[in-house]
């Protein structure tokens, strides 16, 4: 009776680790499984924002926030007419871009499913310019065209599943109660781990697909090493921990260096009026980068 019971879980976890659907990152070509829908992922999405954005301040700035406007529409034609040329427009055919900058001294942006971006007023400073801005807006977009946050709750599940079906393994087996306990919780940190180096390996696929997308709008994609430079001195160079879910700011200049060959032929310098938004970065060009404890997020919101 016992091994009836273990068959049975080893099936119902099959199962759950099998449903769902399977496909590609647009630029890297990455398998991805999804268990999730886009509809569940965009309505979630949705709900949170508004949320979000009735306790937020927006920001008082009309240049800085036009800039941002801007610049994130930029990126996001570029972007979905790529996706289009590739006959991959069906990916991003829901999405409602939307950027919005916030009053918050954080050096931080972060992206919700469906194009909902949202930047800090304190990001500014460290960008200091239009194409720095356009390699942090790239990222964020980057995240959405991933499909990152459908992909890490995907992710969630599974280790809910995988834990709860562990136990009635264990059970089923005539494994004692404290064993049960100790395996759940050596499963659970090794599941944050796993949990942890995925996001890395997340951002790190949001900075190459973004710096090509910053690319392909008319933005110099080499100003990259140098914001993560100044984003370096402002962060503290990042954490290198190994549940840290960003790679160090040191780790992210030698990859962006690494990918630049690939990323420049995508790289058509836009013809735009000289003046490219001086006026509405001139007040972050003359503050100092303030120093943050904080590491900066450019990611998926959860």
């Amino acid at each position: 009776m016992k091994n009836v019971r273990v068959i049975l879980w080893v099936v119902l976890t099959a199962i759950c680790v099998s449903c769902g659907t399977t496909s590609r990152v647009p630029i890297t070509g990455r398998k991805q499984h999804l268990i999730v829908s886009d509809q569940q992922i965009l309505s979630l999405s949705s709900q949170q924002y508004q949320e979000y954005m009735k306790t937020a301040k927006i920001s008082t700035n009309a240049q800085n926030t036009a800039m941002v406007k801007r610049v994130g529409q930029r990126l996001a034609t570029a972007v979905v007419d790529y996706l289009k040329a590739n006959g991959l427009g069906d990916e991003v055919s829901q999405y409602q871009w939307e950027f919005n900058l916030v009053q918050n001294n954080s050096v931080n942006a972060f992206c919700m499913p469906g194009g909902k971006i949202v930047v800090y007023e304190g990001i500014l400073p460290v960008t200091r310019d239009e194409a720095s801005l356009a390699v942090v807006l790239g990222h964020e977009i980057a995240h959405a065209v991933a499909k990152h946050s459908a992909e890490r709750i995907s992710n969630d599940y599974r280790q809910q599943y995988g834990i709860q079906i562990l136990g009635g393994v264990a059970q089923a087996a005539g494994v004692s109660t404290e064993l049960q306990q100790l395996g759940a919780g050596v499963l659970g940190i090794g599941a944050q781990a796993w949990s942890s180096g995925f996001s890395r390996s997340q951002e790190s696929e949001a900075d190459h697909i973004g710096l090509i997308f910053a690319a392909m709008a008319g933005y110099d994609p080499q100003v990259a090493v140098t914001f993560w430079q100044r984003m370096s001195s402002a962060t503290g160079g990042g954490s290198s921990s190994i549940f840290s879910d960003h790679p160090s700011d040191a780790k992210r200049i030698k990859q962006i260096q690494k990918w630049m060959p690939e990323v420049l032929p995508y790289y058509k310098p836009a013809t735009t009026s000289a003046s490219t938004s001086s006026s509405a970065t001139s007040q972050s060009k003359t503050k100092a980068i303030p120093k943050s404890t904080k590491t900066l997020h450019i990611s998926s919101k959860k």
